[in-house]
């Protein structure tokens, strides 16, 4: 097998996008739609695997705005790594890295984080760039975890969320979705991190209102009101295995009333309802994972999920 790596260019930005549509462990994060979202914040040094000129294989990755000599698989993503369609198993994979390694070290990187795809995105097995990286040496430095409901297996719901499901229900939480509502979300969402921890949230309701546009069906804004106000939400991203809450909010009133219960009983419904395997509530860890919060962790494995993790390698260029 003579595998073939070359730099990603705009004319490719298409193709790149129906080979994501298939790929086993692809998301709408890996797609040019959404990673051009970014403009040139980044420095893309994505790439394309091929044999004979038959693509095998995508590397969305960039370099990292903190060390020009690193790549990161992809620093504006939650997640990277090498995306296939069933081409790259066992000993291919490994060469396909093996290359990758050779072509950035050739232009003078020495270093290569790879953010591997949460098994839960997979639609099928596909974790053959785990063993690659080991077989290659490359060091885990990173792991986070995240609370994942396995929706033909849930666990029982905890007696804390079903007591809390019903205090929102009596006290008239409605749930609505729609788009309309994203700046009200926005709203509660910066409010709240700036009270708790002083920061902003990643994306601007700008970023957010633009990829929510160019994803209609994969992100999905739906929001807790009680008397016309909006006092609690999530931002889903839904990919073909996966609900995802990208972001949660709560005012204190929306505390108040338990209205974020309401919510994710609502959206477990509808990712059962679009037939997904997965519900995933995102990670409660902090510092490059070495910080769980306990609490946060606590209440989101109450509505009957389990641990998931998000795994984060280094590989030396320069051996």
């Amino acid at each position: 097998m003579s595998i073939n790596v070359r730099s990603f260019g705009m004319d490719d930005a298409d193709t790149w996008d129906a080979f994501c549509q298939e790929a086993f462990q692809a998301t709408l994060l890996h797609t040019r739609r959404f990673l051009s979202y970014h403009g040139d914040r980044f420095v893309d040094r994505s790439l394309i695997v091929e044999e004979d000129g038959r693509w095998l294989g995508v590397f969305p990755a960039a370099l990292s705005p903190n060390e020009s000599t690193h790549i990161v698989s992809h620093p504006g993503i939650t997640y990277g790594g090498i995306l296939h369609r069933g081409g790259l198993k066992g000993q291919q994979m490994v060469a396909t890295l093996e290359a990758v390694g050779r072509y950035y070290a050739a232009q003078g990187c020495t270093k290569l984080i790879y953010k591997a795809v949460p098994t839960f995105y997979h639609r099928v097995p596909a974790q053959d760039d785990l063993y690659a990286l080991f077989r290659l040496g490359a060091q885990r430095i990173r792991c986070d975890i995240s609370s994942t409901i396995d929706l033909q297996n849930r666990q029982p719901v905890s007696q804390r969320r079903k007591r809390s499901l019903k205090k929102a229900i009596k006290n008239g939480v409605s749930i609505v979705e729609g788009n309309q509502h994203l700046a009200a979300l926005w709203g509660v969402l910066a409010d709240n991190l700036a009270s708790k921890h002083g920061v902003k949230p990643v994306h601007t309701l700008a970023d957010i209102t633009l990829l929510a546009e160019r994803f209609p069906v994969n992100i999905r804004c739906v929001c807790g009101m009680v008397n016309d106000v909006v006092v609690a939400g999530t931002l889903m991203f839904i990919t073909a295995t996966t609900f995802h809450a990208q972001y949660i909010a709560a005012s204190e009133a929306g505390y108040d009333v338990s209205a974020l219960d309401a919510i994710f009983e609502h959206c477990i419904d509808a990712a059962h309802r679009d037939d997904r395997r997965w519900f995933d509530f995102g990670i409660s860890t902090e510092n490059g994972g070495l910080i769980l919060n306990n609490g946060l962790h606590s209440f989101k494995s109450e509505f009957g999920g389990g641990g998931a993790v998000h795994d984060f390698f280094e590989l030396d260029l320069r051996k």
